[in-house]
């Protein structure tokens, strides 16, 4: 036998018997250069067993352990070297597989993290975006008069006329609709116009009218404001128009407590504390839901917030709404409280039900009403003789003891806007009476400053 030959391959003599004998041999030779006679293989190794011994030659050497002990004790141990490999390879069939779906799955993940990624980012670009044109939305735009003119249709829907002057109809679109205000030559060049402009560019609130945009070009002005198609709170509480407009005492609490929130807003809730200074019935808007919208900024003021006093160099407001220390500063400065007073006047008259009239009718022989309901509600009695329903009588007597304690002479006793919303939120059982504002009230102030009221909601 060739020797050279021999190195390249052994015999495996716990595997043999006397009958055949089993060698392994060299992956590089070939059964028939083996000088054996009617070989037969086995098996075929991928991988080299742990027993395998490299030589200091060019191949290596397969040195099996021999010290097997008996027959079969050699033949279990013998398989048990060549199951390694066979477990082997039943491991790499198996983690094959699972490595495959885990890389897969990675995969698959990988692929959804960038799609969800990616459409997070359409998102927020898409919410920025919407932002953006609500943002726009919010400040006012500029128009031109031909722009007016289309959106009125030529000034062809007359809603009403004020002292500022005149409001129509018009439409932006199909299904928004405006209220434009052309305002008067000679105010519409006056600082009214540039007060409603840059406050109201200022104002985003529920209760308060939205400026929709405005007209400015030589001697003309106009406003364009969200259309509210109930009109104003006055029609609902005058004389005249009662019957036609009845709100029920809920909704008027309703109301009550949306004006309160919004003249709260103006105060507390802008960098700067906006004084509206004619707060009333007619400057104040009902939407569809009759949600009241504070409207009219034209003799608003902008103050800090801690600025205690506000200077003044005529009247401003309207006759039964102007606060006394407009009149006389014997009763203290001029403040955010003169729109407190404005507005428990404007609750004694929702209460009353009657519209302003310049002269007291006599024959009723009520008088003032705020007085009159002060010194009704003192003694005790129950405003159920006048309201039938229990409910509605406490309602209405919440409603005046807030409004009496907001239209207290002397500012410093009436209550902020906070603590009267708190009043018109609670049930009105554990509201107190107010000191008597009349006690102390200088007669020609009154009869300047304040008309007479009739209680008339039954």
């Amino acid at each position: 036998m060739n020797t050279a030959l021999q190195s390249y391959y052994s015999s495996i003599k716990c595997l043999s018997s006397h009958g055949y004998q089993v060698y392994a041999l060299d992956s590089t030779l070939q059964i028939k250069d083996v000088p054996l006679i009617y070989c037969t293989k086995l098996y075929d190794m991928d991988f080299v067993p742990e027993d395998v011994v490299l030589s200091h030659g060019d191949g290596f050497v397969l040195g099996w352990d021999t010290s097997c002990g008996n027959h079969s004790e050699t033949k279990q141990e013998c398989y048990n070297t060549v199951n390694k490999s066979k477990g082997a390879r039943r491991k790499m069939e198996i983690l094959v597989p699972i490595l495959s779906c885990l890389g897969i799955l990675l995969l698959v993940t990988a692929l959804y993290h960038v799609r969800y990624t990616t459409q997070k980012d359409k998102e927020n670009e898409a919410r920025i975006e919407k932002f953006l044109e609500d943002y726009r939305a919010l400040k006012p735009t500029r128009y031109s008069y031909s722009d007016i003119k289309r959106i009125t249709n030529n000034f062809k829907n007359e809603l009403g006329q004020g002292a500022y002057g005149t409001v129509y109809k018009g439409k932006l679109s199909t299904d928004i609709y405006v209220a434009v205000k052309l305002l008067k030559t000679s105010t519409g060049n006056g600082p009214e116009f540039i007060n409603e402009v840059g406050t109201m560019s200022q104002i985003h609130h529920v209760n308060v009218v939205h400026l929709v945009g405005f007209y400015a070009d030589r001697h003309k002005r106009a406003l364009v404001y969200e259309y509210l198609p109930n009109g104003s709170l006055q029609k609902y509480i005058s004389t005249t128009d009662f019957r036609n407009h009845f709100l029920s005492w809920e909704k008027l609490q309703e109301i009550a407590l949306g004006i309160a929130k919004g003249i709260e807003y103006l105060h507390q809730g802008c960098d700067q504390r906006i004084l509206h200074f004619d707060i009333k019935p007619h400057n104040i808007l009902l939407d569809n839901n009759l949600t009241p919208k504070i409207s009219d900024f034209g003799l608003a003021k902008l103050c800090s917030k801690d600025q205690s006093a506000v200077s003044m160099t005529a009247a401003r407001g309207t006759i039964g709404y102007i606060a006394p220390e407009v009149f006389s500063r014997n009763f203290g400065n001029v403040s955010y409280k003169y729109d407190v007073y404005s507005f428990g006047m404007l609750l004694l008259e929702m209460v009353g039900g009657r519209q302003n009239v310049d002269v007291v009718d006599k024959r009723s022989g009520l008088g003032y009403f705020p007085e009159w309901i002060y010194n009704f509600l003192e003694q005790g009695d129950d405003l159920s003789e006048h309201i039938e329903v229990e409910k509605y009588a406490k309602i209405a007597k919440k409603l005046a003891i807030a409004g009496l304690w907001c239209i207290q002479w002397h500012p410093v006793d009436r209550p902020s806007m906070q603590v009267v919303v708190h009043m018109l939120e609670g049930d009105g059982g554990k509201l107190s009476m107010p000191p008597n504002p009349f006690a102390s009230a200088d007669p020609a102030i009154m009869n300047v400053s304040l008309i007479g009221r009739h209680f008339h909601r039954e």
